[in-house]
């Protein structure tokens, strides 16, 4: 099942500035293969359903592996059944 995501990735307890560990996050979603679109607040991708989710478990996994001890994650997930979702496709359809 395709689908079309917003992860925003918070690490809690870095200090001021999580600029590295949002570059880290960023690189890891990249890595995955999903297609995704970075912006200022999370980054937006889209695939297949059971590799979003995987991604999301990578970046707490590689994260947690490299020192950062607490991560808050918001995600929204969107799927149809009538049709594929895309990214461009949501924003052609309000353009």
């Amino acid at each position: 099942m395709h689908a079309t995501a917003e992860i925003q990735v918070i690490p809690i307890g870095a200090g001021v500035s999580v600029r590295r560990e949002v570059k880290r996050a960023h690189e890891i979603l990249r890595a995955s293969g999903l297609g995704i679109e970075l912006h200022a607040f999370g980054t937006n991708v889209e695939g297949e359903l059971d590799d979003v989710l995987a991604a999301i478990k990578t970046l707490h996994e590689t994260l947690h592996a490299e020192g950062v001890v607490r991560l808050s994650t918001a995600v929204k997930i969107g799927t149809r059944t009538d049709k594929q979702p895309t990214l461009a496709g949501k924003v052609k359809a309000v353009s």
